[in-house]
């Protein structure tokens, strides 16, 4: 069973998370009221997956990312970030500080569901109205970012689409007809290639080069 840290100041909030997580079948391992207590309770919990608000007392919910799941973070803890707010410099903070996941409190249990289960398998779900704004923003920058030295693959090139339209680990093997670990290897190996440090920058250099 996924064990599943809740971290927002709002009880309110805590206790319907907590619901929609049990219904769906996941262990609420703990609650945390503010960032600095969310990061103690999850470095002794080790919970799978840690849903994390980011406006909360003593330290913001970034913050608490950045020392669970940070660059440098020897073992890192899967965190999603669920807020009310969609602000760029919220998902782009939230992006850089390790986030698994990005997901707006109004978008549903199952998202909910998806983004837990794939934070909790090593994938990434970004909150499909936030990554249409977000991948819109990068499409917009200027210059065209350079193809990598060493090229993709075609087998590379289909699994980067693919990733860049939201799928997830499995539903790639599914659409592919190959293994989790075949895919995994893609993945990182067009990660190696491209310089970049995790499946959601490489969804958006899928849309900067009009892969997707």
């Amino acid at each position: 069973m996924t064990r599943v840290l809740i971290a927002d100041d709002q009880p309110a909030v805590r206790s319907g998370l907590r619901v929609l997580l049990e219904t769906q079948g996941f262990e609420v391992a703990g609650e945390a009221a503010d960032g600095r207590a969310a990061v103690d309770l999850a470095r002794r919990l080790r919970p799978d997956v840690v849903l994390m608000d980011i406006r909360m007392p003593r330290i913001d919910g970034i913050e608490a990312t950045r020392a669970l799941a940070g660059p440098g973070v020897a073992d890192p803890i899967a965190v999603v970030v669920v807020t009310t707010f969609d602000l760029d410099e919220y998902v782009h903070g939230a992006l850089r500080a390790g986030a698994k996941g990005f997901l707006l409190k109004d978008a549903g249990p199952r998202l909910l569901g998806e983004a837990v289960r794939a934070a909790a398998a090593g994938d990434a779900l970004i909150s499909p109205r936030v990554t249409t704004r977000l991948l819109e923003t990068f499409a917009r920058r200027d210059p065209r970012p350079r193809e990598p030295v060493e090229p993709l693959s075609p087998r590379e090139e289909e699994v980067l689409r693919l990733l860049a339209r939201g799928l997830t680990n499995t539903e790639i093997c599914d659409e592919l007809y190959v293994s989790l670990g075949t895919v995994k290897t893609h993945i990182g190996g067009i990660l190696t290639k491209l310089g970049l440090r995790n499946r959601v920058e490489a969804a958006m250099w899928a849309y900067e080069t009009g892969r997707v």
